[in-house]
């Protein structure tokens, strides 16, 4: 059984910021990849930004040089500083992870926290 629980999300003025935290608990053997990604109302899933194991990072269009990622392979856990947010950040964020449990350690799957609402008010 493995569980990604995400925390931090709230309510924010526009340019404040918030910390989202994601930690992966459970059987796992190894995480790959880990990342960011939110849905707003009426609209599809999109990637914020994701970190490899190595620490390569990937950020959309609409959050670079705003917002930060951070992983801590020790936790099993990823984060993401969020600065001057914006109304349209609004959105529930979802924590991802691509990892292996120790009952099968090359099979590699996709995982998905609960999801978190921020919400960035004008």
């Amino acid at each position: 059984q493995v569980q990604l629980v995400e925390s931090g999300g709230g309510l924010v003025q526009a340019g404040g910021s918030l910390r989202l935290s994601c930690a992966a608990s459970g059987s796992i053997f190894r995480i790959n990849d880990m990342g960011w990604y939110r849905q707003a109302p009426g609209k599809q899933r999109e990637l914020v930004v994701t970190i490899t194991s190595g620490g390569s990072i990937n950020y959309a269009d609409s959050v670079k040089g705003r917002f930060t990622i951070s992983r801590d392979n020790a936790k099993n856990t990823v984060y993401l500083q969020m600065n001057s947010l914006k109304p349209e950040d609004t959105a529930v964020y979802y924590c991802n992870a691509d990892l292996s449990t120790v009952w099968s350690i090359r099979r590699y799957s996709n995982y998905w926290g609960q999801g978190t609402q921020v919400t960035v008010s004008s």
